[in-house]
């Protein structure tokens, strides 16, 4: 079926369709989570150093921005329902290896597995409820389903993997994300409609080599250089990365059958939704990211207590999000992405202040305050990545919007980790103060994302 042509299976295909879509971005970002709360007990198991732990923690993200805009592309022109279901089960074997790992190279190879079945899952999702859903209203509040499953999948992994390690270890946690992605890939087969755009680009296979080696030796850099920025090895892939991004660049701007239309960065509405996204990764993504093992290590909360912080955040943007269907539809999609960045912004500022001292009593306000402003940022993350492409392009969209959110959060995590950890000095008050400047940097970080959102207006 096409996009150019309504779906004849009406309502209950469109609920189901909805349905399995959410489903899958939310076991994406539990998988991708999941390490957060028990990286002590997954490094001391996998006996992993400290490059080794930064490795566990970034490695997902390598595949998935590695992936995203290419299974997009793929999911728009062979079929969204065969993509998410193939990703899906990738996801699954990815899953199953990491619980049966028995060292960190294998862990971390089995996570970049991970990151290329959810980057086909959420990717080819938005696709599928774009076709699912018209234009309008009734995509809005689908939107916000979708945005509220990511706040969801965030929330919940970081939870189910410390119940899990307290009891039994943190390898359950790999074991019930493999049975769920296996039931779901069967699930999505049975009940989703197949679709593709009536106007297929076609596969541009230099151009998606070049990108996903990019963003790879990219990231890989940045992960590296944690351990310092002069040595060979983070020199090197920078290097390589800046080749073959420029090399992308070159072929896309001359190819007929463009994975990217580049052109489309001096559309508004998708700029701004890009630089959401981006900013959304570099913020609060990052922050959240590093702040279970800050918990941990200065404060004293155990892996439960911090997963229960994280939760106080993203179970609220799933409230949020859910409830952001009844915004009025004279808001635009770039109000709202402003709106939210904003306010995340001002949520990690009231994460400030903190003292080696503090409970988690003091910040339960700013994660609340993060979290009601994350939900409206997701919801229309999710519409506004589909809106601003073309018709029938629905995967490409959500691939690029989601590929500038997960590099944003590799870049983030590296800033964070730079400004929170001062060299030489682990000591709690060195960290506290650590801390303190990063929640600022980040909330910097969001604020400007939202400055350069509220200039993308569309020309007349």
């Amino acid at each position: 079926m096409t996009d150019t042509a309504p779906s004849p299976a009406g309502t209950a295909n469109s609920t189901r369709a909805l349905t399995i879509a959410a489903l899958g971005t939310l076991l994406t970002l539990m998988a991708f989570t999941a390490p957060l709360a028990t990286i002590n007990s997954t490094a001391a198991d996998l006996m992993s150093d400290a490059a080794g732990r930064t490795w566990i923690l970034s490695s997902m993200s390598i595949g998935l921005a590695a992936a995203l805009l290419t299974t997009g592309t793929v999911a728009d022109d062979f079929g969204r329902r065969r993509t998410f279901a193939v990703g899906a089960a990738v996801l699954a074997v990815g899953a199953i290896a990491c619980a049966l790992s028995p060292n960190t190279l294998i862990f971390v190879v089995a996570r970049i597995v991970q990151g290329l079945g959810g980057a086909a899952v959420i990717a080819s999702s938005l696709g599928i409820i774009a076709h699912t859903h018209p234009a309008g209203p009734v995509r809005a509040k689908a939107s916000g389903v979708w945005g509220a499953s990511v706040g969801a999948g965030i929330a919940l992994g970081p939870l189910l993997a410390a119940v899990l390690d307290r009891w039994a270890s943190w390898r359950e946690a790999y074991v019930v994300l493999t049975i769920a992605t296996l039931a779901l890939a069967v699930a999505a087969h049975l009940l989703v409609e197949e679709s593709r755009s009536d106007a297929p680009r076609g596969l541009d296979p230099i151009g998606a080599l070049l990108l996903a080696t990019g963003i790879a030796a990219l990231l890989a850099a940045l992960v590296e250089g944690r351990q310092g920025w002069t040595a060979v090895t983070p020199i090197v892939l920078f290097v390589l990365a800046a080749l073959l991004l420029a090399a992308f660049v070159v072929l896309e701007l001359r190819s007929a059958t463009a994975m990217l239309d580049l052109a489309l960065f001096r559309h508004p509405p998708f700029l701004a939704a890009t630089v959401a996204a981006l900013a959304t990764g570099g913020g609060i993504i990052a922050l959240m990211s590093y702040m279970p093992g800050f918990l941990g290590t200065v404060l004293g909360i155990d892996a439960l207590g911090a997963a229960l912080l994280l939760f106080g955040w993203s179970a609220t943007s799933v409230v949020t999000a859910l409830l952001a269907r009844r915004l009025p539809a004279s808001l635009s999609g770039r109000t709202q992405l402003a709106v939210g960045l904003v306010g995340v912004a001002i949520g990690m500022v009231m994460l400030t202040g903190l003292s080696e001292n503090a409970t988690w009593s003091r910040l339960l306000p700013g994660l609340l305050v993060a979290g009601i402003a994350s939900g409206v940022l997701n919801a229309a993350l999710g519409r506004e990545a589909v809106a601003s492409v073309p018709a029938g392009r629905g995967g490409m969209g959500s691939g690029a919007n989601n590929t500038a959110r997960y590099v944003g959060s590799a870049i983030g995590v590296t800033v964070v980790a730079v400004v929170a950890v001062p060299a030489g000095d682990h000591s709690a008050t060195a960290l506290t103060e650590g801390w303190n400047t990063a929640a600022l940097v980040t909330a910097a970080i969001s604020v400007l994302g939202a400055v350069v959102v509220a200039a993308s207006r569309s020309r007349r």
